[in-house]
């Protein structure tokens, strides 16, 4: 038999209240918004004509809902998987707070801003400036997304990448030895991991991207 060209088809998924309302989401249950129900509904009409048969989700709310408008365009679906190694990065402490809280904590006494600063890439452009004016532009860059800084009770980029790169390993197994196409509904942080990973990007790069809701990224399985 033919060996067929296989294909991931990554996403995020749509706008939750916690995205709406600027609160540290991580693996918090957050339901889709109207906007983030219809950015599910783009990401369905990208994929209408592409061919995949698995499904890969995890099991939050939001990767659950975004996945369904694209499954009711593809009957053809009859497996769906899920697995939390592509869940979003733990926030810790942080999980549930709202970006203005961790921007009033900044001036509080003893609180440690090189343990909470990876953050910070979360923070609205306006709260991002006010950070960096009370920092000093060499601080604000000295923790803007720490690589290896977590949260206390949370996880860090680095954290994120070893799950990460374990679950493409087994995908890349899985999808060769059934010979089928995934689609993946995942979270932003995590797709954030699998593209460096794939795209053997360094981190500079990898921290710099910001991951929209409505976009599907297509990968070729060699």
């Amino acid at each position: 038999m033919k060996k067929r060209e296989l294909r991931v088809y990554l996403f995020r998924h749509g706008q939750t209240t916690f995205n709406r309302d600027g609160r540290f989401t991580g693996q918090s249950e957050a339901k889709l918004t109207a906007k983030g129900r219809r950015h599910a509904k783009t990401i369905a009409k990208k994929l209408k004509n592409k061919k995949f048969e698995v499904a890969i989700r995890t099991h939050l709310s939001r990767s659950k809902d975004t996945l369904k408008p694209v499954l009711d365009t593809h009957p053809e679906v009859k497996l769906i998987l899920e697995d939390d190694r592509m869940i979003e990065r733990s926030y810790g402490e942080l999980q549930g707070s709202t970006h203005d809280q961790f921007v009033k904590r900044i001036g509080e006494q003893g609180y440690d801003l090189r343990v909470h600063g990876d953050a910070i890439e979360n923070l609205e452009p306006k709260l991002r400036r006010k950070v960096e004016k009370f920092l000093g532009k060499e601080e604000y860059k000295a923790i803007h997304r720490g690589w290896k800084v977590a949260a206390p009770g949370g996880e860090s980029f680095a954290d994120v990448e070893v799950r990460v790169k374990k679950f493409i390993k087994d995908l890349k197994k899985f999808m060769k030895k059934n010979q089928v196409n995934v689609a993946i509904s995942a979270h932003g942080n995590s797709i954030r991991l699998f593209r460096k990973i794939m795209e053997k990007a360094n981190i500079k790069e990898t921290t710099s991207w910001f991951i929209p809701y409505d976009k599907v990224f297509e990968y070729k399985i060699k």
